[in-house]
């Protein structure tokens, strides 16, 4: 059986997808990866799969442009006689299924990790084409050989209130999982003596540097903890995203560091090793799917900081697992954070209770599991 696997990135594809891609692999399917291209692309390829490169431009509004998109992903699935399409994100869920749709395909699979750009922005662009992504979500996601992956419960309530897909179609999997043999809990290091820096207690933001992740919060919060004398250094892992309207400039990330109030260490591969080396994770975002760089930081036993929001409140119980805070509060952020370097205990018990959570509710074997139930769901030999 040929499945294909469409995102709007290939770094995607390669840091989400890879472990599924595998395990259909080993299953015995073929498996076709599809994304914008991008220096991921030939990684995916010395692991021996087939990835092509999508002609999509993920910021365009070119009705034409986007109608030849279509037709080209549509002319792709035909030639290739793929039985199910498997889109992520909303954009590739759209045009992905409306391609597969118009191919005759049996099974189409959308994944969608939050609500995106369109849905969260206050702009005026976001506004106005809110109607017009609506109005093809439910094109896209409707028919009985159709099935909607939703991250946590805040957005299938909303896809339901939206009437965007019939609540029937919906299925729950909470994010892509993690490798919890991968993210291990870091060495025992004595309380208190931080991991930083001449001894600084270390904070690190995994996520793409875009502001609705926190960022200016999360530099806020640096600058009112350095003004009260406390040692600690605050680290960036992450690159902008110059297909999201949302990316911060790499010269606004510049100036924080000539500031001193951050360190940015741009794309980091060894992402465990960089957890072992933190002593906390903050995510201080306004809406999520479920958050990647939260779950392996759990796997990895560290105290998280997180915002009372959907998706990132999944990952955390407020007190038990982590410390919750409002969103875009940068004073109630610097106090959780500051909370957490005053007191050693708190931080070993909530790593804890991470790694626990981490083990029963997000271990990747578990999602890719579910994930593979819902394609048989449509194709009972898959």
């Amino acid at each position: 059986m040929k499945i294909l696997l469409f995102a709007n990135t290939d770094w995607y594809l390669y840091n989400f997808r890879r472990s599924l891609a595998v395990a259909l692999r080993d299953a015995g399917h073929e498996v076709l990866l599809l994304s914008p291209g991008g220096p991921y692309g030939a990684r995916l390829g010395e692991l021996g799969f087939r990835w092509i490169e999508a002609p999509m431009q993920r910021r365009s509004l070119n009705p034409l442009r986007e109608l030849a998109l279509l037709r080209w992903l549509r002319r792709l699935i035909v030639a290739e006689q793929v039985e199910l399409v498997h889109g992520f994100t909303i954009k590739c869920a759209v045009y992905g299924s409306l391609a597969a749709r118009l191919a005759g395909v049996p099974a189409r699979v959308n994944a969608v990790a939050g609500m995106g750009y369109v849905f969260t922005s206050g702009d005026v662009k976001a506004r106005v084409l809110r109607p017009v992504v609506s109005s093809l979500l439910r094109l896209a996601l409707g028919g009985e050989t159709a099935r909607l992956i939703l991250q946590n419960p805040d957005d299938v309530a909303l896809f339901h209130r939206a009437g965007l897909v019939r609540a029937d179609q919906v299925r729950l999997i909470p994010g892509s999982g993690v490798d919890c043999r991968r993210f291990t809990p870091k060495p025992a290091r004595e309380s208190g003596s931080g991991s930083g820096k001449k001894g600084a207690f270390r904070v690190v933001l995994p996520a793409r540097l875009l502001w609705d992740k926190g960022l200016r919060e999360f530099v806020e919060a640096a600058r009112l903890l350095q003004s009260e004398g406390r040692a600690m250094e605050f680290l960036l892992a992450g690159e902008p995203d110059p297909g999201n309207p949302a990316a911060a400039s790499e010269e606004t990330i510049r100036g924080w560091e000539r500031e001193g109030l951050v360190r940015w260490l741009g794309h980091v591969d060894d992402m465990p090793a960089l957890f072992h080396s933190a002593d906390a994770v903050i995510l201080p975002s306004y809406r999520e799917g479920l958050p990647k760089g939260l779950i392996e930081a759990a796997a990895c036993g560290l105290p998280l900081v997180t915002t009372d929001v959907p998706g990132c409140r999944e990952v955390v119980t407020d007190g038990v697992d982590g410390l919750l805070v409002p969103a875009r509060d940068a004073v109630a952020l610097a106090r959780a954070i500051a909370r957490l370097h005053d007191d050693a205990s708190l931080r070993a018990r909530l790593g804890a209770a991470a790694r626990a959570k981490a083990l029963r509710e997000f271990d990747e074997q578990s999602v890719i599991s579910r994930t593979i139930g819902v394609y048989r769901e449509l194709l009972p030999g898959v």
